[in-house]
């Protein structure tokens, strides 16, 4: 899943063309994702099932994904791996911007399917703004910083069990505070709920400074920790 630098022996064109599969597999993981999560929200399924389903969901494109772009399809995931020095800086934007698209298209097929039960004003965070902000930054720090040491350490490199414990990681989240925040941990799915009315757009402010400071403290915690001389080169 460690992301590799493009060799420039290949030329400008084969540098665009590396590009364009990470972002097209981030785009195709993401919309993958977002469908599912978009799916098992709308069953209203218990707490228990929808940990399963997000948690395997994810996992199995991390799996499908994680040799081609590093499977973030998260954008606190890839702000945390660019602090860290696993995604180059010239990427974050193209995989921001694709991990966004995969969620909107998400959105507009799964309209096709459960429109219906799309709500308007949904994920009222009235009365307890400030413990959602919390478990969401706790979440998303803890999600960033398994990534990061699962799925970029070099002590890691090569290991069959990263999908999981980043499966797992959401999972977890999702039975621990779920009631509390709606458990999204990911800018991308908190959109795409906002956009089908499982998230209030009032709060989007709660979710984007949780997750993005989230990933931030996890980003310098690995950097801190870590042996990993990638990780501190740029200390």
């Amino acid at each position: 899943m460690t992301d590799k630098e493009t060799q420039t022996t290949g030329g400008p064109s084969v540098a665009r063309y590396d590009a364009l599969r990470k972002y097209l597999t981030e785009l195709i993981g993401m919309f993958v994702f977002m469908f599912a999560v978009l799916g098992i929200v709308a069953s209203g399924a218990s707490p228990a099932a929808s940990a399963i389903g997000v948690g395997s969901v994810l996992m199995v494109m991390v799996y499908a994904g994680g040799h081609v772009s590093g499977g973030h399809f998260n954008p606190a995931v890839s702000i945390a791996a660019t602090l860290r020095g696993a995604l180059p800086p010239r990427d974050l934007a193209g995989y921001i911007v694709a991990q966004l698209a995969g969620a909107v298209l998400a959105y507009l097929v799964g309209f096709g399917v459960w429109h219906e039960k799309y709500s308007v004003g949904g994920g009222d965070l009235t009365g307890h703004v400030w413990a959602a902000l919390l478990v969401e930054l706790v979440f998303t720090f803890a999600l960033c910083y398994v990534v990061l040491h699962t799925a970029t350490s070099e002590d890691h490199a090569g290991n069959s069990f990263y999908g999981l414990a980043i499966g797992f990681t959401v999972a977890a989240g999702v039975v621990a505070v779920g009631d509390i925040s709606g458990a999204a941990f990911n800018p991308a799915i908190t959109s795409g709920l906002m956009l089908s009315g499982f998230f209030s757009w009032k709060f989007i402010w709660v979710y984007l400074v949780a997750q993005v400071t989230g990933a931030i403290v996890a980003a310098y915690a690995y950097r801190t920790v870590s042996p990993d001389p990638r990780g501190a080169e740029e200390q």
